[in-house]
This record gives structure tokens, sequence and C-alpha cells, in this order.
């Protein structure tokens, strides 16, 4: 019995190095783990959060603050949100500000001092929330915290009946024609962008030529998996082994937005034109493919009458690489594209599977109900794995 149990035991996979890791994510993941059974998290009151930016603002010196029509925000799976109006002294009239918090646990645990910094160093760039305050490790917020200027404009037409839940499934219908070459533009301006000379101390960049971009993203989500796993599901590891051995290679870094689709731009009416690219709080430095990866998915499209599918509610697939490509001059790799979709569906299972389950099973987050509600995203992704799987393993 001994030795057939020895038989049976695999020693560990040491060709590559797990804890490869971004220093900044180490962190916030360690964070996690240290306020694990601390407790249920509460949805934070009016008055909490009032407190907390004055808190915030006397330690940026600000006088004579007022901060008046508080209001949570609704959207979104990972952050509370709050819209407020703050007057101080040294300005020259109140502003509409949006503060965007942590809660104990989300979806994802990422970094509000990387979005930060990528707020700052793209203004001007392509449209995004002008950047007011940063409280990267909540040391007066409570949580870590980051505030912006309001933004006008929408997500959705308000002139289209068709409803969706974070941005799934949106109907853009006439807008079309205005919102698509924008979608375009702006995903090859942040790809195009010098990150080199731009302040992202929250961010290891990785080496080019090589395949640390992909294996980095791997470790990322391997140790979330790990971490936060509720049952454990044999496709995971199975994807999480090909991936390893099927990394690309990353020629030149880009800043990857890593969540730029449908509900993630905002566009002002009647105009058309792009007011933000919203939600940067996967943004990491990797391969471009990454990011045209993440807009194909299935789940992020939306059908159109015909049935075929239009990439973030907007163009066909072929359309989108085609365009991005002319915008580029970049060559696109049909074989890299694959790759990236099969981490990213696996990613998705890893984000609904484990963290909003887990999150919303120990009541580490104000949104339990759409935490529970997003774990059955995957059995999307799950198909969608499979099917992807099936072309590159037949």
């Amino acid at each position: 019995m001994t030795s057939s149990v020895r038989l049976l035991r695999r020693a560990p996979d040491t060709r590559w190095d797990r804890d490869d890791i971004e220093s900044r994510i180490v962190h916030v993941l360690a964070r996690k783990m240290a306020r694990r059974g601390s407790g249920g998290y509460g949805a934070r009151s009016a008055a909490q959060v009032t407190a907390q930016l004055h808190a915030l603002f006397a330690h940026q010196g600000l006088r004579d603050v007022e901060i008046t029509q508080l209001a949570r925000m609704t959207g979104g799976a990972s952050k509370e949100q709050f819209a407020f109006t703050l007057q101080h002294a040294d300005a020259a009239s109140p502003e509409r500000m949006v503060l965007r918090m942590d809660p104990w646990m989300g979806i994802v645990e990422t970094c509000r001092g990387r979005e930060a910094q990528l707020l700052k160093a793209f203004a001007g760039v392509v449209p995004v929330p002008p950047l007011r305050f940063v409280d990267a490790d909540g040391e007066h917020l409570g949580q870590p915290g980051l505030i912006t200027g309001m933004v006008a404009g929408h997500t959705a037409p308000t002139d289209v009946t068709a409803k969706a839940v974070t941005g799934v499934g949106i109907r853009f219908e006439h807008w079309i024609e205005r919102l698509a070459p924008q979608f375009v533009d702006n995903l090859a301006r942040i790809h195009a962008f010098d990150w080199r000379g731009a302040e992202l101390s929250y961010f290891d960049a990785p080496a080019p030529g090589t395949t640390q971009a992909a294996l980095r993203q791997v470790n990322w989500w391997s140790r979330v998996w790990q971490q936060d796993l509720v049952e454990a599901e044999p496709l995971v590891t199975l994807v999480e082994r090909w991936l390893r051995e099927n990394a690309p290679v990353c020629a030149q870094p880009v800043v990857v937005h890593g969540d730029y689709r449908i509900g993630n731009f905002m566009f002002v009416e009647p105009s058309g034109d792009f007011s933000a690219v919203l939600d940067w709080e996967l943004a990491h430095l990797g391969d471009f493919h990454e990011d045209l990866a993440w807009c194909v998915q299935r789940l992020f499209g939306t059908p159109r009458d015909d049935g075929e599918l239009l990439i973030s509610g907007l163009l066909t697939r072929d359309e989108f690489f085609r365009r991005y490509a002319a915008a580029t001059a970049r060559a696109i790799d049909l074989d890299t594209i694959r790759y990236y979709e099969i981490l990213n569906a696996w990613k998705c299972i890893i984000i609904n599977n484990s963290s909003a389950c887990r999150a919303a099973r120990e009541s580490q987050s104000h949104q339990d109900l759409v935490l529970t509600w997003m774990a059955f995203g995957s059995a999307v992704f799950m198909a969608e794995l499979d099917e992807l799987l099936r072309k590159v393993c037949p």
C-alpha cells in the first residue's frame, strides 16, 4: 500500500516561478488574506463616509470643508461608490465628485494607487475621470479609495429601451456609427502610450521578448484561485497547466486596460463623444493581444438581429481586428489571441467561481446578492473555455 501511494504522488513541477507576481499585487492579496475571518462587512452609512472624507481632506490640508449631497451610486460589483459635492476654502466653486472605496473583499482585489497613477498618466491621452485624491492603503478613509471629478455621460443610450446589468447586453443601434470608431481609437491610444516616461511606480514591467507578461497573469490568478477557492474545479487546474506550457512571447509590453468593454466607457448625448474610459483597476503592463481577447468574449458582446455577435455591441470580430490593425499598424497574431481568450475565460471563472462566491458566503462585501448572481456567470465562461480548448487541443 505504501509503495502504491508513492507512485500516485506527483513531484511539484518546478519549471515555472509561480511567485513571479508584481509586488503591489502580492501586497493587496496579502492584505485581503489578513482581513479574512474578521467578521462580516457592512455597507458604509452616509455618516461614516462623510467622517472618512473629512479625515482625508484634513490630511490634505483643506480648510473649511463642506461635504453635501452624498449619495450611494449603483453599479459595479467590486467597489463601494459614492457621489458627493465638495466645497472648501481654496475652491472657486463646489465640485461634484465620485469616491471609489474597497470593501473587505470583492470580485477582484486590486490597488487604488495603481488606478490613480493610470488616471493621472492618461489625462489628455484618452478621456478619463479627473483624479482628485487617492488613499492607496486606506490610511485616512479606513479602506483604500480614490476620488475623481464627476464625468457627464452615459454607458447606454437613453433613447434605446433595452436595458442591461453591469454593461452586458447593451444595444447601441443608431449610435454604433458614432461610437465604434472611438472605441477602437481609444484602445489604440492606450496601447500606444509611452508608459516608460510616466509615473507608474506601483507597476512592475515584464521583460520584453519573453513569456513573462503572460506567466505573470497566470501566476496572479492562480494565486487568487488558491486563496479564494470554494470548490475544486478540475478544468481550472488543467487550463492553468496549458497556459503555462503555451505562454506566448510579448515583444514589447504596453499598458493593458484589462477590462476594456461594453459598460466601461461613457459618452455624451447628442454628440456621441466619449467622455470617459472607466474601470482601470485591472490594468497592468503586458501584451496588447490580451485586451483584444478580452473585448471579444461572448458575454461582453451583443447579438445583432441576424444572430452575429457584435463586440461590445459595436463591431463584428473581423471588423474590430481590422480597424484596430489599421489604427495601430500592429500585426495581430491569431494564435496569441486564442491564448489570451483562454486565459481570460479561465480568469473569469476564477473571479466568479471563487472570489465572488467566497466574498458573498463570508459577507465580506456590501454586494452579497450581486456577487451570488455573478457566480452563475461561471457557466458561460466554462462553456466558452471548453469550446476554445477543443480548437487548440482537438
